[in-house]
C-alpha cells in the first residue's frame, strides 16, 4: 500500500511514517518546513520527503492520506484530497487501527515530561528484555530512532492531548486504549484549541474513561489537576508518585542526579544518572511505577534508569567550544524553562547560564503564557529572547519585570553578538525552542570559535 503523509516531519507523523514503512508499506510524505532531527531520520528509513503542499505530490493518487493535525482547510493538499474524494485517516486513529490492537498500550500524558518519560519507560522495557515497541515525539538516545514496532506485545506511546485533526477534534489519546496510562502533570497549554483548564481536564477524563478495570493509572500525588480529573469518575486503580504518594525519592543530590527510590514504604535502590531537575526524578518514578505493572522489579527497573541517555533535544549536549558549552532543548512552556533552568542551576553552581528562547509554540505565539515569562527564567544569569517579526505580541514589555539581565533581539544575529559578548570559559548556553531556531546551535558553535 502506497500511504502518503501530510505534515510528516511533526515528530507524532514522522514517526508513525516509520512504523508504517515497517509494516511494508510504500510510504511518502510532505510538510511546510522539513527540518532536523525528523527529516534525517525519515530520509536515513528511505522515506521520500517533499517541501510544501502542491496538489501533484498527490499525483498518481495513493492509496492512503493520512493527514496531521497541523493542517487545516484551505491547505492545497487538503483541498485536493477532498475534491477527488482520495480516501483518509487521521494520525491516531491509523496508528489505533493498525498497530495498537490487541497490544498492551502504555500512554504517557501530561504537559510536560512526556517525550522524556516515554523514553525512559521503553528502555527499562528493552532493558528487561521485553522488546517494547514505541511511537515516542523526540529520538531517545538509547535507541537512535523515534518509533519501532517491538516484537513482544507490549508498546508504549506518547499519548498527546492535542487533537487529532481538522475532521476529529478528539485528543490524539483518546484512540490509544491505554492498560497502563501515566498521567504526569496538567496545566493550561494549548490556548489555540482549549479555551481554559477545565477544557483539557474533561479530554483527560475522556481518556481515563478508556482504561480497563485491569489497568492501571499513575499520577503525582500533588498534582491537583489530575486529582480533579480522577474525581470525575475512576474505574481503575490508582497508584501516586511524589510526596504523598505510594513511589517517593529521597534526594542525594540537590540536582536529581541520584536519588533513592521509595514503594510503599521499602527502599528499592539508587538511582545515579546523567539527568537532572526535580522534573526528571518525578518522570522516573512513574516510569518505575509503569514499569512494575507489566512485570518489571524495581531493582531491574533502576538499574535500567541508570543507564538512561535522555532524548534529543532535551538539554542535549551540542558542543563546548573554547570552554563554553551549549545546550538544545525543547522547552516551551513556563514551567518547562523554570525546572529545566533550576535542574542545570544545581548541576553547574556558581558558573554563567545564559538562556536564549524562542516563544514558538502555538499557545507562545497567541501570548497565552507570557505572564509567565519573567519568574520562568530566574535561575539565568543572563536572558536572550527571540522576538521574530510576526509575533503578535509584545515580547519586550511582558519580559520587562524580570529580574535577570534581559535582552530582546528580532535576528540571529544579534542573539550571536549578544552570547559572543558575555560568553567566557566555563559559561553554559541553553538555546530553547520547539522548532529549529534557524541552526541556531551550529551558528553559536561556529562563531564561539
Amino acid at each position: 500500500m502506497h500511504i502518503h503523509i501530510l505534515g510528516i516531519c511533526g515528530t507524532f507523523m514522522g514517526s508513525l511514517a516509520v512504523l508504517a514503512k515497517a509494516l511494508g508499506h510504500r510510504v511518502t510524505g510532505s510538510d511546510a518546513n522539513v527540518y532536523p532531527p525528523m527529516s534525517t531520520q525519515l530520509q536515513a528509513q528511505g522515506i521520500e520527503l517533499t517541501q510544501g503542499y502542491d496538489a501533484e505530490q498527490l499525483q498518481p493518487a495513493p492509496d492512503l492520506v493520512v493527514i496531521g493535525n497541523a493542517l487545516s482547510r484551505g491547505n492545497p493538499a487538503v483541498e485536493y484530497v477532498l475534491n477527488q474524494g482520495l480516501p483518509y485517516v487521521s494520525g491516531p486513529q491509523w496508528l489505533a487501527d493498525h498497530v495498537l490492537q490487541g497490544r498492551w498500550v502504555l500512554a504517557v500524558a501530561g504537559t510536560h515530561g512526556k517525550t522524556t518519560t516515554s523514553s525512559m519507560l521503553a528502555w527499562v522495557l528493552e532493558h528487561a528484555g521485553m522488546s517494547p515497541g514505541f511511537l515516542i515525539g523526540g529520538v531517545p538516545q538509547n535507541f537512535a530512532v523515534s518509533a519501532r514496532l517491538g516484537d513482544t506485545p507490549f508498546f508504549v506511546v506518547e499519548a498527546d492531548e492535542y487533537d487529532s485533526a481538522f475532521f476529529d477534534k478528539r485528543s490524539k489519546f483518546v484512540h490509544y486504549r491505554p492498560r497502563t496510562a501515566i498521567l504526569n502533570n496538567l496545566e493550561f497549554d494549548h490556548a489555540d484549541i482549549f479555551p481554559d483548564l477545565a477544557a483539557i481536564e474533561r479530554q483527560f477524563h475522556h481518556l481515563v474513561r478508556t482504561i480497563p478495570s485491569a489497568g492501571l493509572i499513575i499520577h503525582p500525588a500533588a498534582e491537583v489537576a489530575l486529582q480533579r480529573v480522577v474525581d470525575m469518575g475512576c474505574w481503575t486503580p490508582v497508584q501516586t508518585t511524589g510526596a504523598g504518594g505510594q513511589w517517593q525519592a529521597r534526594l542525594l543530590s540537590d540536582d536529581g542526579s541520584r536519588f533513592e527510590v521509595v514503594f510503599a514504604g521499602e527502599v528499592q535502590g539508587v538511582v545515579e544518572w546523567g539527568m537532572t531537575g526535580q522534573h526528571n526524578v518525578a518522570n522516573a518514578l512513574a516510569t518505575l511505577a509503569a514499569a512494575r505493572h507489566v512485570g518489571v522489579v524495581a531493582s531491574l527497573g533502576i538499574e535500567a534508569l541508570c543507564a538512561f541517555k535522555s532524548v534529543k533535544r532535551r538539554m542535549e549536549w551540542v558542543a563546548e567550544v573554547n570552554g563554553v558549552t551549549i545546550y538544545d532543548d525543547f522547552a516551551h512552556h513556563p514551567t518547562a524553562i523554570a525546572t529545566t533552568l533550576d535542574g542545570l542551576r544545581k548541576q553547574v553552581g556558581s558558573a554563567q547560564v545564559i538562556a536564549v528562547i524562542e516563544p514558538r509554540s502555538n499557545s507562545m505565539k497567541l501570548g497565552a503564557h507570557r505572564d509567565g515569562l519573567p519568574a520562568s527564567v530566574g535561575d539565568a544569569d543572563q536572558v536572550i529572547w527571540y522576538a521574530p517579526p510576526n509575533l503578535g505580541w509584545d515580547l519586550a514589555a511582558s519580559v520587562a519585570p524580570s529580574t535577570v539581565p534581559t535582552l530582546v533581539a528580532d535576528s540571529l544575529e544579534a542573539i550571536i553578538a549578544r552570547v559572543k559578548s558575555l560568553a567566557a570559559p566555563g559559561t553554559h548556553v541553553v538555546v530553547m525552542s520547539n522548532g529549529g531556531f534557524g541552526g541556531l546551535h551550529g551558528l553559536l558553535a561556529e562563531a564561539l570559535r
